[in-house]
């Protein structure tokens, strides 16, 4: 895996949102969503600033207490996870990247107690997808009104 390596949001496919510190994804193909809390939370964070894998890696090591081999194999994991989802791409480079400066380094978080890790995990809901794959500017009915699933005949 390539620690240099960045990512995008896989838009306009994808959709997030965070909320209290959990993030909402929605896959708006796929009619999927999918919640990130801590870690999983502070690794989408990370992968939206641009941050690149091993910056993320080392941002999650100042954050949190746990064996550093431990942490990157789970963060890396995770990444792979979104990517199978296709929440994220890879950022080939294409189009403006604030972050692509040598210099400007990942910040060093103040000397706070580190938070025990947790490895994250990627919430996966599919109830939303008969709702999501409504049409609602062709399937507005005008007694029934939005949404309203078409009627096979």
């Amino acid at each position: 895996m390539n620690p240099d390596e960045k990512f995008n949001a896989n838009t306009p496919k994808v959709v997030h949102e965070t909320i209290d510190g959990e993030v909402v994804v929605v896959n708006l193909e796929q009619g999927d969503y999918f919640s990130l809390v801590k870690v999983g939370a502070d690794i989408w964070d990370g992968l939206i600033r641009g941050l690149s894998r091993g910056d993320i890696v080392s941002e999650i090591i100042q954050r949190y207490e746990g064996e550093h081999t431990i942490i990157e194999n789970a963060v890396n994991h995770f990444i792979e996870q979104l990517q199978q989802e296709e929440l994220i791409v890879v950022n080939t480079g294409d189009g403006v990247d604030s972050h692509n400066n040598p210099n400007d380094l990942t910040p060093t978080l103040p000397n706070l107690e580190k938070l025990k890790f947790e490895p994250p995990s990627l919430q996966k809901y599919t109830d939303m997808e008969e709702l999501l794959a409504l049409d609602p500017i062709h399937e507005v009915d005008e007694e029934i009104g939005w949404p309203s699933a078409k009627v096979e005949v």
